[in-house]
């Protein structure tokens, strides 16, 4: 079991090796198309059938984790990341190409569903999910400064991810068999899902928001070689450079945490992220293309690591944010297979404003949830363990204000509250067991 008060670093290795596909799909994409015989089409076709098994994983394995066992999911999910994308990596054969990718988008869809259930279990989720992301950003941008002096072909990113899983897979020995509950959530009974409203709404959201991200990821490399006129190594320094950049604002997000919310950074950051899109998907030179690119991928990982800590904010157990996560991989499958076709029928210029207009839509109901799950964080009391000197008193919800209350000894993490007065309730759920005093 994890200790609380250590970076669960097992965690973040899985985090590392199932988010690795996503984040390297341009140079996947664009090596498949250079490097097989299929068009940029099927290229993105294949990119998205590689994240929709992803996805899938997340929406199968969604409440199984701890039922199956963390320990066993992640070590079939690493494996079949091996197996897939290393086999991948090792034929020309198309059709042998698209299940090597589709089973290894399935482990590494795995692999994420367990981290996302670990994460939401932690203290301090969002800290968690920051290291993660700095991880993969800085493998990611590794991979891009490498892969360009390595040779061409399409099996050498796909490679890459295969690796990565297989070097992670010794730390599955320090994953739980069992994923512990987090301490402010101390009621062991099967529980529905709650906050169902905000969290059907986010799940709506993020597919569009997704999407829109990786229809210009799965063709950034397209446009730096095409309408950019750059070679295969510059576009991978920008690449590059821009994940460095992701690095710094996932940095900044770690020290800011939620000092100014929830709302404020994904609303605001998703309209930053609308102007990034259309700039880069515009560009016509280097300078053009790499602002857009850099800033994207400073700003993307920030406004990700809050929808993340957003999601994880709505169940403690982990539910809502595999869910969530899932519905935004769906979004992330359609990407390259929405960008390919887009750009195709419009063009890269108009593709961009496309989908700039999309994203300041979807950023509506993104905010709205998270100014929600900011009103509703007030102290809930989901089992009192003990309770001496006063009312036997199972299980109170929406308690705002507890005063003078004596002989708790433990409510939703309080260790200790002294001298009872009064408890003002905003609903009138109370469940009692008994009124007598104790002796």
């Amino acid at each position: 079991m994890f200790a609380r008060t250590t970076t669960p670093w097992p965690l973040v290795a899985l985090f590392t090796a199932g988010y690795l596909a996503p984040y390297l799909l341009p140079t996947v994409v664009g090596r498949l198309d250079s490097g097989l015989p299929v068009s940029a089409t099927q290229a993105g076709a294949i990119g998205s059938a590689l994240l929709l098994s992803s996805a899938s994983a997340g929406f199968l394995l969604a409440s199984r984790v701890d039922r199956i066992g963390a320990r066993t999911l992640a070590r079939a999910g690493l494996t079949l990341a091996v197996l897939g994308f290393g086999g991948a990596a090792l034929t020309t054969t198309v059709p042998a190409v698209v299940v090597g990718a589709v089973l290894g988008g399935f482990g590494s869809g795995t692999a994420t569903a367990v981290a996302a259930t670990g994460i939401a279990a932690q203290r301090e989720p969002h800290r968690v999910t920051t290291l993660g992301l700095l991880s993969v950003s800085a493998l990611a941008g590794t991979v891009y400064l490498t892969v360009p002096h390595l040779g061409p072909g399409h099996g050498l990113p796909l490679a890459a991810i295969a690796l990565t899983a297989l070097a992670v897979w010794p730390l599955t020995a320090r994953v739980p068999t069992r994923i512990p509950l987090p301490e402010r959530h101390v009621s062991p009974r099967r529980e529905p899902l709650p906050h169902l409203r905000s969290g059907l709404l986010l799940a709506a959201a993020l597919p569009c928001w997704s999407m829109a991200q990786n229809s210009l990821w799965g063709v950034s490399g397209r446009i730096g070689l095409t309408q950019a006129h750059l070679d295969e190594a510059t576009v991978g320094i920008v690449f590059a450079v821009g994940l460095g950049a992701g690095l710094f604002g996932v940095v900044a997000a770690g020290a800011l945490g939620p000092r100014f919310g929830l709302a404020l950074p994904i609303g605001a950051g998703t309209a930053l992220i609308a102007v990034c899109i259309a700039l880069s998907a515009s560009a016509t030179d280097l300078t053009t293309f790499a602002v857009g690119e850099i800033a994207w991928n400073a700003v993307y990982p920030v406004v990700l690591s809050y929808v993340i800590g957003l999601a994880a904010s709505l169940d403690p157990r982990g539910r809502w944010a595999v869910l969530v996560g899932s519905a935004s991989s769906l979004g992330t499958a359609a990407g390259p297979l929405a960008g390919s076709l887009l750009s195709t029928w419009a063009g890269f210029p108009a593709m961009g404003l496309f989908l700039a207009a999309g994203l300041l839509v979807v950023a509506v109901p993104m905010t709205t949830v998270a100014v929600r799950a900011g009103r509703s964080r007030t102290p809930e009391v989901t089992a009192v363990t003990a309770v001496t000197g006063g009312m036997g008193i199972t299980e109170v919800t929406g308690i705002t204000e507890v005063t003078g209350i004596t002989g708790i000894t433990e409510v939703a993490g309080i260790t200790e509250v002294t001298e009872i007065v009064e408890i003002a309730v905003d609903t009138p759920a109370l469940e009692q067991q008994a009124y007598d005093t104790t002796d």
